[in-house]
């Protein structure tokens, strides 16, 4: 098993619990921690998938990964009361997931068609769509309408395993620094509330107002 591989099953893995925690918060039943890891573990990857056309979808040809989301989400709705902060348990294991995902993502951009500007986008694609999900269909707020740095973590860890790759550094290392780039901003952001510049356009008027 590859450093990808493992990467590829730990993002799963670790977005399977936060979208498992998410049903936590919202006090469904078991189905629906189930469903809510499943979408979130599985959904970033899907996307990529279909982008690059490779179909069927990786978890399709490989059902190990449903199995792990649906463990993940088993484990979660027995264990998630011990838990002090199940919210702050969420947004930790969402960077983690982030900063593998992003990886992974960009590891199968850049060998499916070979362009370091590709494999950006799906790198953060496949580590920020999933939780977009998860929120959506949680009702919380989407990680997107968060002021802290989300997308931009992921772009860097891409980014930086994609620079490594290209000056010829061992897919090990370029995995780490990665990996460890993106947890570094995800979790500066976090602690420190690191944001980017905002517009200075003004909020938008309500629809009442114009139409």
């Amino acid at each position: 098993m590859t450093i990808l591989d493992i990467l590829d099953y730990a993002g799963v893995a670790v977005f399977a619990a936060t979208g498992a925690l998410s049903a936590s918060r919202r006090e469904l039943d078991i189905i629906g921690y189930i469903f809510l890891a499943s979408v979130t573990g599985i959904g970033g990857g899907t996307l990529r998938d279909v982008i690059l056309g490779q179909t069927p979808v990786f978890w399709v040809t490989n059902p190990a990964y449903l199995v792990i989301c649906g463990t993940v989400g088993v484990l979660v709705f027995f264990s998630s009361h011990r838990l002090d902060s199940r919210y702050r348990t969420l947004v930790w294991l969402d960077a983690a997931g982030l900063s593998a995902y992003c990886v992974m993502g960009a590891a199968k951009g850049l060998a499916a068609t070979g362009s370091p500007v590709v494999a950006l986008v799906t790198g953060m694609l496949t580590a920020t769509f999933g939780g977009v999900l998860r929120d959506l269909l949680a009702g919380e707020p989407s990680v997107l309408l968060r002021p802290e740095i989300y997308v931009t973590a992921a772009l860097a860890g891409a980014g930086a395993y994609v620079a490594a790759t290209w000056l010829g550094l061992p897919p090990a290392f370029a995995s780490g620094l990665g990996v460890l780039t993106a947890f570094a901003v995800r979790g500066g952001a976090l602690v420190f509330g690191w944001t980017l510049p905002s517009g200075k356009a003004g909020p938008g008027r309500d629809p009442k107002d114009v139409l």
